[in-house]
């Protein structure tokens, strides 16, 4: 066998072992109020935000609720009275939620809202996250802009993001999926891009090595490598199954999948 020959082979079988795939662990029954976001704790609790309602109404139907990492125990009564709740993020003992116009502060040590961040140019927050500093960062979907909460007082950070979705605090990186465009900023702000999604994107979670596992909200997970090369993973289009804000349990490798107005949480362990 030629050396031409015996490399291709060995990239061939590199390549054949790098695939990944996600393997069903368990669903919900179909009772969860339009779940968009699911947060993991850490500490043996999912947090899941519920729309309850249409995406972006002010109907103060929608709320947080709570689930245990085996699928029981769902409780929809945690936090009530939001409007259109979708991405979560935990500092400390606060749940920051982003709810339209606001982000809502919740003390999880007394299970109530402390305070709304509200201010007059939020139009449709949707995605957010935390950096190791406490410092959150909220993405405006109808503006296309990024704010950055500090003390809780929201600054602009970025703006004229065409398609802005998600977000995911790296380090002194923001990561970003606005559109098909999956892209990261900079502690000086400057842009560059990661990977081309081949669907909009919605939900971010690092899977390490600087790879991303990545969500198109009409039903796609892919896996995003550090190279950019993308894995499709889970297509439920056709069925109508969203895939939206999904949940990542790092150290057993368990993804948790909100499927909006499917109205169910399932959990799928990474391979």
């Amino acid at each position: 066998m030629n050396k031409t020959l015996l490399l291709l082979l060995s990239t061939f079988s590199l390549s054949a072992t790098a695939q990944h795939k996600l393997e069903k662990i368990w669903e919900t029954k179909p009772i969860i109020a339009v779940p968009e976001s699911v947060l993991d704790d850490g500490k043996g609790t999912l947090y899941v935000s519920l729309i309850n309602g249409s995406p972006w109404a002010l109907d103060a139907t929608g709320g947080v609720a709570r689930l245990k990492p085996d699928g029981t125990g769902y409780d929809s009564t945690f936090i009530t009275g939001l409007h259109s709740p979708k991405g979560l993020a935990i500092f400390g003992d606060r749940l920051y939620v982003a709810d339209v116009h606001a982000v809502v502060v919740v003390d999880l040590k007394k299970g109530a809202i402390e305070k709304n961040i509200a201010w007059e140019e939020a139009q449709g927050l949707n995605d957010l996250t935390v950096d190791a500093d406490g410092i959150v960062y909220v993405s405006d979907s109808k503006s296309g802009k990024v704010w950055r909460i500090e003390n809780d007082n929201p600054t602009l950070y970025l703006e004229n993001l065409e398609g802005l979705n998600g977000l995911k605090a790296a380090g002194t990186d923001l990561i970003i999926a606005a559109g098909k465009s999956f892209v990261k900023a900079d502690k000086d702000k400057k842009i560059t891009n990661i990977a081309s999604l081949p669907q909009g994107g919605d939900g971010i979670e690092p899977v390490g090595k600087g790879d991303y596992l990545v969500t198109s909200w009409s039903g796609w997970i892919f896996y995003v490598h550090a190279n950019g090369k993308v894995e499709t993973l889970l297509n439920t289009s056709a069925e109508k199954i969203n895939a939206a804000d999904i949940g990542y349990d790092a150290k057993k490798r368990i993804v948790y999948v909100p499927t909006f107005n499917a109205k169910t949480v399932a959990a799928y362990k990474l391979k």
